[in-house]
């Protein structure tokens, strides 16, 4: 019996996933990615927005869309027809979205940043463990192209071992802030920015920033930024991000004791899906840079371009999928992402008092 078993293993699970949202996060980083992914499904779309009604149904043809959170979970059955739900909605939302998900018996994968503070964000983990749910953070550029091939050139041993990191994220989007006390740049790409350099190189002792302002409908907000980061194992990170300033690049550098690898590719997988593509059917060529955008390796053996590793947002999925099956840990955790928060905090404190802030025993 046991052999036949073997030979005919059962199917995994297909997780059946709702998204709460379906604006510029939920059309392009979500949904496709969810329906390229495997052993997920999109199983249903919540906005109240018409336009976005008819933008999810032209999308993603039939598949419900639903006016609330609750109607779509109660609309199987007690939650029967819903396995977990991301949350994309504005920053302000999420944290109430969360916990009401929580509250209808889902496992939620919320989008960045999740919650206003570190505390915040353990106080949502507190209440997914209480209530025996998963709880994952959408910090989807772990799986970048760029990211991921820094990675790999280090892991190989390329640079020797690191010592100081440069990542730089700017956008020609000086309307593309979100205003208010959620908002601003330094929420946005630089929870990105931080994730990545947490997810390479660790916990970080202390963080130095400054901070650019725009005025928005909304308010003063933060549209700039600048941060140094030093990791408890010594390496120097040193971060940047604009939305001000009308230039459009993306560049990575990691300099080591044997070497130094340097990447300014493209966006690849936002670009790809600004003209029209997405990654259903196309997984095997999806998320990789071209030839000329391969970054460049120097160390004692020579120069050379290196092959870009793959970036792909569906193992983001497939892993959070896996999470929900088997209940163990989700693809960014709780800890990581309150993490990432602490140094996000402590980068806007440095920015307001004109100092370095120490991190030893104030993350979580």
């Amino acid at each position: 019996m046991s052999a036949i078993q073997d030979k005919n293993p059962q199917p995994e699970r297909v997780v059946r996933v709702g998204l709460v949202g379906y604006g510029r996060g939920g059309q392009l980083f979500h949904a496709p990615y969810i329906r390229a992914a495997r052993g997920i499904e999109l199983a249903g779309v919540v906005t109240r927005n018409a336009d976005r009604r008819a933008q999810a149904e032209a999308d993603n043809p039939g598949v419900p869309v639903y006016a609330s959170l609750a109607e779509m979970v109660e609309a199987g059955g007690a939650g029967a027809g819903i396995d977990a739900v991301t949350i994309t909605t504005p920053p302000t939302t999420r944290r109430e979205l969360v916990l009401e998900a929580l509250e209808l018996g889902v496992d939620v994968d919320a989008d960045k940043p999740f919650a206003p503070s570190a505390r915040a964000a353990l106080e949502l983990g507190a209440a997914a463990e209480a209530r025996g749910r998963i709880l994952s953070v959408f910090h989807n550029r772990r799986w970048d192209t760029d990211i991921r091939t820094v990675r790999a050139v280090i892991e190989a041993g390329g640079v020797g071992r690191p010592a100081q990191f440069f990542s730089h994220f700017d956008l020609d989007e000086p309307g593309g802030l979100e205003g208010g006390p959620g908002g601003g740049l330094l929420r946005d790409l630089g929870t990105h920015l931080a994730d990545q350099a947490l997810w390479l190189f660790g916990p970080v002792a202390s963080v130095h920033a400054r901070l650019e302002t725009s005025d928005t409908p909304e308010g003063s907000t933060d549209a700039a930024f600048t941060m140094t980061l030093v990791h408890a194992g010594g390496v120097e990170t040193f971060l940047s991000a604009s939305k001000l300033h009308r230039l459009n690049r993306r560049e990575m550098a990691v300099l080591g004791s044997e070497g130094s690898f340097r990447t300014h590719g493209p966006d690849v997988q936002t670009q790809a899906l600004a003209r029209g593509e997405r990654p259903e059917g196309r997984r095997a060529v999806w998320g990789y840079a071209a030839p000329e955008d391969w970054g460049v390796l120097s160390n004692a053996s020579g120069i050379e371009r290196v092959p870009s590793a793959q970036g792909d947002y569906c193992r983001y999925y497939e892993d959070f999928a896996r999470a929900v099956r088997t209940r163990e840990a989700p693809p960014v955790t709780v800890a990581q992402a309150a993490a990432v928060l602490a140094v996000l905090d402590a980068a806007r404190e440095s920015a307001v008092r004109g100092q370095v802030v120490e991190l030893r025993g104030r993350q979580p």
